[in-house]
């Protein structure tokens, strides 16, 4: 019939914790790269960055 006593000192510090562990999965999920993964990542967007200016239509005519 009795509620769970709840220390709330103790809650609040549980609950800092998680916040915390779920941030520092973000940022290695975000931060924890190789160089080599991050070097492989840049020279993928350089290739499609590329690719995207050859296919560009420069025209010197205006738009009618």
């Amino acid at each position: 019939m009795g509620a769970e006593i709840v220390n709330l000192r103790q809650a609040r510090k549980a609950k800092a914790r998680r916040a915390a562990v779920a941030e520092a999965e973000q940022n290695r999920a975000k931060f924890g790269r190789t160089k080599q993964g991050r070097e492989m990542t840049r020279a993928e967007q350089n290739l499609a960055d590329r690719h995207l200016d050859a296919l560009r239509r420069d025209t010197d005519e205006p738009d009618t």
